[in-house]
This record gives C-alpha cells, structure tokens and sequence, in this order.
C-alpha cells in the first residue's frame, strides 16, 4: 500500500450508513420551504435529490428552489437542523468494517480525509456521536475548500491540506456518481464507487469509475493489490 498516500472517502453511504436520514430531512427541509410532501411538485424534487446524492446539498437547494438564495438557504439549514436531530436521536451508525479499514489505512501509511456535502456542524455531529473525531487525519465540508462535488475542491484541499505530492498517489471513494467525477477531475488514480449506497454499478460504470467495490471494507486490499 505504500505507493498510495491518501485515500478521500465520503461519509453517508460510504463509511457511514443512510438508512433513509438524508431523505427524512429534505421531506422535514423541503416541507419548510412551502412544497406539499406527497404532491407532484414534492415528488419530482425527490427524485432530483436521490439523482444528485453526493452534491453539496445548498447547491441541490438552489436548483430545486429555481435559484431563490433566500429560500435555498434556510430549506439547507432546515435539512441541517432534521439531519443533526437525527443524528443525536442515535440515528446514525458506521457502515459494518468501516472503522476497521480507515484503521488498516493508516497503519499502513496512508492518510485519510472523510468528506461530505454537509454543513461543518453536521459533519462534526456525526463524527462526535460515532466517536471518530480522531479516526482521520483530516475532515473536510464544501465551505472548507469552496466548492463540493462533483468539483475537485474537497479532494484538492486534502492532498494540499495533508501534504501529499502526487495525485497519482490518491484514491477517491464514494456511494454516488459525483463522487467518482469529483476524483476523475481531480487526478487521482482510483476514483471507485461502493455498493452501500446511494448509486448502483451501473451507474458508476457510466461515470467512468475506476474500480467498483462492495463495500469501503475492500478498499485496504485493492490499495495493498
């Protein structure tokens, strides 16, 4: 695993289970902004949400609300306070081997940086409440680096933030599309996508993923291979 010196490995979906939370605070979220859950309008804006899982969530707000800053921004605070109170209420769990494999990273030399299209509170409200403040090297949210995904921002700020001297040596992980595209464009060498969550093989293979994985439990081993 030596050559590899970084691995960028998404939260919900990828390390850390959904089961369903990021759906129940856009309906809480979506529900603020005006939008009847269970209409058609509703509908369609859930499918947009489930098309575009892995983006930072004010820019699907933005789209959704047809550009209306005011309404995009507190509908994403509203997603951010239902997604936190979900979090406290013991709603959240780590994907099964997770801890294992960022453990099994670092021994062998590889740094690690768990990103997300969340807000910096939620992410620190999920780490806290897994215990794994200090389970990476580093945590990155869009607002740390400018942009989330599908931009190169969050793995760039990594690779600069953690001292690594060659994209070619970084792996980028993740449950969705954008997660892959996000590694592409940035130049990493592995941009692969798990079975865990959000995005299936099919649609990996359409982004161009490098590798597809059952689960983030495989990836010390592709790394090792």
């Amino acid at each position: 695993m030596t050559q590899y010196q970084l691995a960028v490995l998404d939260m919900a979906g990828t390390t850390v289970a959904d089961d369903g939370l990021v759906v129940e605070a856009f309906t809480r979220a979506i529900a603020s902004a005006g939008v009847e859950v269970g209409s058609a309008d509703y509908d369609a804006k859930l499918g947009y949400v489930h098309d575009t899982m892995g983006e930072s969530k004010i820019t699907v707000f933005r789209a959704l609300l047809d550009g209306d800053e005011a309404r995009a921004q507190a509908a994403n605070l509203a997603f951010e306070a239902a997604y936190g109170d979900l979090v406290a209420a013991g709603k959240c769990a780590p994907i099964d081997g997770a801890e294992d494999a960022i453990h099994a990273l670092r021994a062998a030399g590889v740094k690690v940086a768990l990103t997300t299209g969340f807000g910096r509170p939620t992410q620190d409200a999920i780490l806290a409440a897994l215990g794994w403040t200090e389970l990476a090297d580093l945590s990155l949210c869009p607002a740390d680096v400018g942009r989330g995904r599908p931009y190169p921002d969050l793995v760039l700020g990594a690779v600069l933030r953690l001292g690594v001297d060659d994209l070619r040596a970084v792996a980028v992980v993740g449950d969705t599309a954008f997660d892959v595209l996000t590694g592409l464009r940035s130049g990493a060498s592995i941009a692969a996508g798990v079975l865990t969550g959000a995005h299936d093989r099919a649609a990996f293979e359409a982004a161009g993923a490098t590798h597809v994985l059952d689960s983030i439990r495989d990836l010390p081993a592709l790394l090792q291979g």
